[in-house]
């Protein structure tokens, strides 16, 4: 199979004076062969070159102005020298924007970096806790006035996170969460039962401090809590609320009242920047360690390990106790003994009492009546 030799076609400046002496517009042109007006630029400027039937379309329009057209060229028209300005700028852009490649290297991309790993669950809650244990103990501190409660509160509390993480790594405040279960620790009422909390500790050594944690220690518990997370640990007042399940309102009144009642024994505690100053330094004075990440983690596993044991172990025990219980009851009915009922008929038993006249008799002739038989014999006294 043989392929048809291609059109001959003039070159693009000749297709371009040919056009623009016989008074044609590149629109015109476009409209003759059945393309656009840039299909006819670009064949004019000679970036792309006509195929197909649009080649013999375009081709023989060309022919057609060669003939027709004069050897001397023509006087442009107002809208050939149009045409020509636009193509000369955009010809003028382009070889511009080649030079430019060429002239100024591009930039290379930067590096991609690689996403970070993403961190462990014991290292997120090491994370936590290196943030939030230690401020947090001297916040307790002030909440309950004793030392080791606070430490053993927050220690209590990031346990139970671990235990809970997979809950507490996806809240929207993890600090807050931890701060909420060690707060409800702290202010358990059943410490005052435990041998080694049934003592007050020493107070703190300056006067002021001691002063300031005893009229913190007066309030009550929920009045102090509120007053700590609001002047101490600086939430907003709805955030307050929320924290210590109240509302709005209330917590307003309860953070009235703790103030009013601290500036009546502290006057110089009145101005709540002064306030939060002097907790502060009062948190500060005391030595408030809390312990290692690992060693809470540790600990809050092995109380685990111990519970799930006990829980494992009082299941066997029930499981054993209906065992033995199902093995041991009977497999029939056995029913009642029925009450008792009178029997007609039986002589009346006789009770043991005084002898009748008759029997009186019976017995006379025994003793005195001879019997068969040996002599009795009857023992003498000496």
């Amino acid at each position: 199979m043989t392929q048809t030799p291609a059109t001959p076609l003039p070159p693009p400046k000749e297709r371009r004076r040919l056009r623009e002496a016989g008074s044609l517009t590149q629109a015109q042109v476009a409209t003759e062969v059945g393309v656009s007006r840039e299909t006819v630029r670009s064949w004019e400027t000679g970036r792309t070159t006509p195929r197909g039937r649009k080649r013999e379309a375009y081709a023989k329009l060309l022919t057609s102005l060669s003939e027709n057209v004069q050897p001397e060229e023509d006087t442009p028209t107002e809208q050939t020298v149009e045409e020509a300005v636009e193509q000369t700028v955009e010809q003028t852009v382009e070889e511009t924007a080649e030079i430019a490649k060429l002239a100024v290297p591009l930039p290379e991309p930067p590096p991609v970096q690689p996403p970070p790993a993403p961190l462990t669950p014991a290292q997120a809650f090491d994370a936590l806790y290196a943030f939030c244990a230690p401020a947090l103990v001297r916040q307790t501190y002030l909440l309950s006035g004793r030392r080791e409660l606070a430490r053993e509160s927050v220690e209590r509390a990031f346990q139970i996170a671990w235990q809970r993480w997979p809950e507490v790594a996806v809240d929207r405040d993890p600090a807050g969460w931890v701060r909420s279960v060690a707060y409800e620790y702290a202010l358990s009422p059943w410490h005052r039962f435990r041998p080694r909390y049934r003592h007050p500790e020493p107070p703190p050594p300056a006067p002021a401090d001691r002063a300031l944690l005893t009229a913190l220690l007066k309030l009550p518990p929920s009045y102090r809590r509120t007053l700590l997370l609001y002047d101490g640990v600086g939430l907003g007042l709805a955030e307050t609320a929320a924290e210590t399940e109240a509302s709005t309102p209330a917590a307003a009144n309860r953070l009235l009242h703790a103030r009013e009642a601290l500036a009546a024994q502290l006057p110089e505690l009145s101005d709540p920047t002064e306030l939060r100053r002097r907790m502060t330094e009062v948190a500060s004075t005391g030595r408030l360690h809390a312990a290692k990440p690992p060693v809470v983690r540790f600990v809050g596993e092995r109380r685990t390990v111990f519970w799930t044991r006990a829980a494992i172990a009082f299941t066997v025990a029930i499981i054993g106790a209906t065992t033995f219980t199902v093995r041991v009851a009977p497999t029939h009915y056995e029913p009642p003994v029925p009450l008792g009922e009178r029997v007609e008929g039986v002589p009346p038993r006789l009770a043991q009492g005084a002898l009748s006249e008759a029997e009186v008799q019976l017995r006379d002739r025994l003793r005195t009546g001879m019997t068969s038989g040996p002599e009795r014999l009857a023992p003498l006294s000496r």
